[in-house]
């Protein structure tokens, strides 16, 4: 999927759907898997590949309490956020590889020096992570850049969205907001897919999902049924990689599905259907499916039609069934073969 004329490129409500594969921490800190990532998601057919760039020493502390204790390699989160981290030149690498195979290339930042590392890179659009909705000087420095920003609302209520959405609004960006729900994986019932259409009245704006439910349904049901502009899923190159997200992540086949799903379903919706013009093609069709009046067996002339004698089989064109009933009684005045379809011209 080209990221020409989707939200990303064209960052107005309404623009086609942009499908952005979440890598997050999937990469375990391994620049050669962050590379694998991006061919993975270029070849499934997403419009964007997302990052997440941590630099420990400015976004956290020795403190900072594990959301899931799950490495067994790292002693403390900050360490943990400390071997996530990739030097300039490596997300520049990362950065041209997803250019590269068409892909935008999308990384949150959790700090103002990632930040910065990120606009020096020249990155086309902002997403702000859910646990940074709240940070608005951090925000309102991305925004000054007037490119696109998305916004995660996974952990807020309607007044930090607002305040987040004014902070943006006041700096003159286009931007698009998140519902998103902060469980890894979310249960059916959690999505909260009325968000959307809520958000999209609220802001008149255009709105996306970021969804953690590890499946292909969500993503589908936001582009279907409330026409999302953007979703997100995160990827996991199989169910056997190790991380904290895997659980909430498709796989590259589900990935591509949720690809081909999005572009078949607006294809759908850019076509509606005419029930009272059926043209040509549905006529041969009709031909093919309807049926129409015939001989039951070798009828002479002056045979007197009944059920009998005359019945309904394929194909149509000729007298068709509504009007099977009301030859009963009529007397052919030339011979009928078995099957041969009968006309109006056949009746004395």
């Amino acid at each position: 999927m080209s990221a020409e004329g989707t939200w990303l490129m064209k960052p107005v409500p309404g623009a086609s759907c942009a499908v952005i594969a979440e890598v997050a921490q999937a990469h375990d800190g391994s620049l050669g898997f962050a590379h694998a990532f991006i061919d993975s998601a270029a070849l499934c057919g997403a419009a964007a590949i997302k990052f997440q760039t941590h630099i420990a020493a400015e976004e956290s502390t020795p403190a900072e309490p594990w959301r899931v204790k799950f490495s067994k390699q790292d002693a403390t989160r900050y360490g943990y956020w400390k071997r996530m981290e990739f030097s300039p030149e490596q997300w520049a690498g990362l950065k041209s590889h997803a250019e590269e195979r068409g892909l935008v290339f999308l990384s949150s930042p959790f700090s103002f020096a990632a930040v910065e590392l990120l606009r020096k890179l020249g990155i086309a659009a902002w997403k702000v992570a859910s646990g940074e909705l709240t940070n608005l000087p951090m925000i309102a420095e991305m925004a000054r850049d007037k490119k696109p920003v998305m916004l995660s609302t996974g952990m807020s209520p309607y007044s930090e969205i607002d305040a987040a959405v004014d902070v943006v609004k006041k700096a003159g960006a286009p931007f698009c907001i998140f519902q998103c729900t902060t469980q890894y994986p979310s249960p059916p019932d959690a999505i909260g897919l009325n968000v959307l259409d809520e958000l999209r009245a609220r802001h008149k704006c255009a709105v996306g999902l970021s969804d953690h439910s590890g499946t292909i349904y969500p993503s589908l049901a936001a582009v279907s049924a409330h026409k999302a502009e953007v979703v997100e899923v995160h990827l996991t190159l199989s169910r056997e990689m190790f991380g904290p997200d895997v659980a909430a992540s498709v796989t590259p086949a589900e990935l591509k599905q949720i690809c081909d799903g999005v572009r078949f379903i607006e294809r759908m919706r850019a076509a509606p259907a005419d029930k009272n013009e059926t043209g040509e093609k549905m006529a041969s069709m009709r031909g093919i499916f309807l049926k129409s009046v015939v001989a039951l067996s070798d009828l002479a002339k002056g045979t007197e039609l009944s059920r009998a004698n005359i019945g309904l089989k394929k194909p149509g064109g000729g007298i068709p069934p509504d009007k099977f009933e009301s030859l009963f009684g009529k007397t052919l005045k030339r011979a009928i073969s078995r099957d041969q379809q009968i006309t109006f011209e056949d009746f004395a």
